[in-house]
C-alpha cells in the first residue's frame, strides 16, 4: 500500500498563498518607491505628471488586488476585504482624477479618505491573515494609513499644502510591504 497522496496537507494551501503574496508585497515595495521618488520630484505642484502619479497609485493597488483575490481565491482568505479594497480603490482613481482639477487641497482630502477607509480594510485582512505569518507589518500600515489619512484631511485646510507628504506615506506603507514580504514563508 502506498502511503504517499496527491492531496496537500493543509498547511500547504497557506503556505501557497504566503508566497504568493510575498512576491505580491516585494512588487508592492518597488512601486511605491518609484512612485514615491517620482512624485517627489514633481516638487509639490499638482501639474499633469502628479495628477498622473496621484491617478495612478491607487489603479495599481486595483491591480495588486486583483492579484491577491486570484491566489486567495478558495483557499479561506478574506475575499471581502479583498473585493471592498478594488472597489475603494477604482472610486479613488476617479475622484483623483477630478479632485486634481480643483488643486492641492482637493486631491488631499480625496487620498485622505482613500487612506481611511482602505487602512481599515487592509487592517481587516491583516487580521485575518495573522496565521500566514508576517500579517503585524500589515496590521501596522493599515493602522497608520488610517490615521494618516485624516492628516491628510487636515493638511488639505491649511494655506501652502504639498503632495510631498504623499510621497512619505506611500514609501513608508511600501516599507510595510517589504517587511511583511520578508517576514512570510519562503516556499511552499
Amino acid at each position: 500500500m502506498d502511503t504517499l497522496t496527491a492531496t496537500p496537507a493543509p498547511a500547504a494551501i497557506p503556505t501557497t498563498v504566503a508566497v504568493a503574496l510575498r512576491k505580491l508585497y516585494f512588487v508592492r515595495f518597488a512601486f511605491a518607491a518609484v512612485w514615491a521618488a517620482l512624485l517627489f520630484t514633481t516638487s509639490g505642484k499638482l501639474g499633469a505628471p502628479a495628477a498622473t502619479l496621484l491617478v495612478i497609485y491607487p489603479l495599481f493597488d486595483v491591480a495588486c488586488a486583483v492579484v491577491d483575490l486570484s491566489s486567495a481565491r478558495g483557499n479561506g482568505q478574506p475575499l471581502r476585504g479583498l473585493y471592498a479594497n478594488a472597489v475603494l480603490s477604482t472610486l479613488t482613481a476617479i475622484g483623483l482624477a477630478a479632485a486634481a482639477t480643483s488643486g492641492i487641497p482637493a486631491a488631499l482630502r480625496v487620498w485622505g479618505a482613500w487612506a481611511i477607509t482602505a487602512g481599515l480594510v487592509q487592517l481587516g485582512v491583516a487580521v485575518a491573515r495573522r496565521h500566514l505569518g508576517g500579517q503585524w507589518a500589515m496590521i501596522a500600515s493599515g493602522t497608520i494609513s488610517t490615521l494618516a489619512g485624516a492628516s491628510f484631511i487636515a493638511q488639505a485646510a491649511k494655506s501652502g499644502a504639498s503632495l510631498h507628504t504623499l510621497a512619505g506615506y506611500a514609501f513608508l506603507g511600501g516599507v510595510f510591504f517589504l517587511v511583511s514580504a520578508l517576514r512570510l514563508p519562503r516556499t511552499a
